[in-house]
């Protein structure tokens, strides 16, 4: 059975999407484009756009989860307003179909893809051509970047799996950690 994850790289003018599939060890793009808002004027519209189209997609692609894009930094405090609100958008239209969303930043998103956090668009778009299968060679910079989201995703959820999996306990958890650090350090362990 295929795998769907829903990347997301929110924008108040465009937002990428994109669904990442594996399937038997295989990667690709089931989907990979934009939502265009440029033409709309008012900010409210904008919103409920990326709200109801997320939703669509959702239902009609219906995505195991879904991971978007936390936008971090910009010089002008009002359109941080603005990328933050269409990252809630987004965000909201997912929760109510009840999967579950995580969020990354940028950086994560760029060394998931490339190892460098500061990777430019152009090569993580590059590495994604040579990871899976695109359903187009010409996406758009946020159709990509939506892609490397639900990359990014994908790699953590693999991590977190088989950390649960391990039997090793970090030293801070609580319910054994002195148990386990006295059976592991023996020599360390003063007697009085």
């Amino acid at each position: 059975m295929a795998f769907r994850i829903l990347g997301i790289d929110p924008g108040s003018r465009t937002t990428g999407y994109a669904i990442l599939v594996e399937e038997n060890g295989a990667y690709s793009a089931e989907i990979c484009d934009v939502l265009r808002m440029e033409k709309m004027s008012d900010h409210n519209d904008r919103l409920q756009f990326i709200f109801d189209e997320i939703t669509r997609l959702v239902k009609e692609h219906k995505p195991n989860q879904c991971a978007v894009e936390t936008p971090v930094y910009g010089v002008d405090p009002l359109a941080m307003l603005k990328l933050g609100r269409a990252q809630a958008a987004a965000i909201l239209a997912i929760t109510n179909q009840k999967i579950p969303v995580s969020e990354y930043y940028p950086k994560a998103v760029k060394k998931a893809i490339t190892g460098n956090g500061n990777a430019s668009k152009k090569q993580v778009a590059y590495m994604l051509e040579k990871m899976m299968a695109l359903p187009d060679r010409n996406l758009s910079a946020d159709a990509t970047d939506a892609l490397a989201v639900a990359w990014c995703h994908h790699t953590n959820s693999n991590k977190i799996s088989s950390e649960k999996g391990s039997k090793k306990m970090h030293q801070n958890n609580s319910k054994s950690s002195w148990s386990a650090f006295v059976q592991n350090n023996p020599g360390r362990v003063k007697e009085h």
